[in-house]
């Protein structure tokens, strides 16, 4: 039985693979690819590609807090992309796919916080963390095609070569947070 579900929202590159990872999550109920930290209204995914509307690609990700933390998807988020790469993910380049925290509350702002400022002094990352946070204004749910996207083109070219290894990083670093595969 599932207990008050929460929201956190994420940008770390192409929504594609942020999707991906968080959907396989224990605890994590569904994870929705999206627009936020922009200033237009109902913005299209043509017009975020574009860079005119300050939107990056995030996730909403809806997590039953009772069977993993604020906390958790915040490890899973910071070990499954660079956030020291200002406004670009590898080949993906763009503001809209700047890594992004989205927080909805006092508490997750600062659990972001706080976790940035622990990876800074553990210098997990050779350079400095360029994650933004943020309070979150609107999420604005992406077009139909892009949901599930690795799940309905798992055999796409893009999905073979960037998300198929972040997956492959998830399994290895946090088989104990994944849902069965069964």
């Amino acid at each position: 039985m599932a207990g008050k579900i929460e929201s956190a929202i994420f940008g770390s590159g192409c929504f594609w693979c942020t999707e991906a990872v968080f959907d396989n999550l224990k605890g994590v109920q569904s994870v929705k690819p999206g627009y936020a930290g922009g200033t237009v209204a109902e913005p299209t995914y043509e017009a975020v590609c574009s860079g005119t509307t300050g939107h990056a690609e995030a996730a909403k990700i809806d997590f039953d807090p009772g069977q993993i933390s604020y906390a958790e998807l915040l490890n899973v988020f910071f070990a499954t992309h660079d956030p020291t790469t200002l406004n670009r993910q590898g080949n993906d380049i763009g503001s809209q796919y700047r890594s992004i925290i989205l927080y909805a509350s006092a508490e997750q702002k600062r659990a972001a916080e706080q976790a940035i400022k622990e990876l800074t002094a553990d210098k997990t990352f050779d350079k400095p963390i360029v994650t933004e946070v943020k309070p979150l204004d609107k999420f604005y749910e992406a077009e139909a095609y892009h949901h599930q996207y690795y799940k309905n083109n798992f055999n796409q070219p893009y999905c073979q070569f960037v998300i198929s290894p972040k997956l492959a990083k998830l399994r290895q670093k946090f088989s104990n947070k994944l849902k069965d595969q069964n």
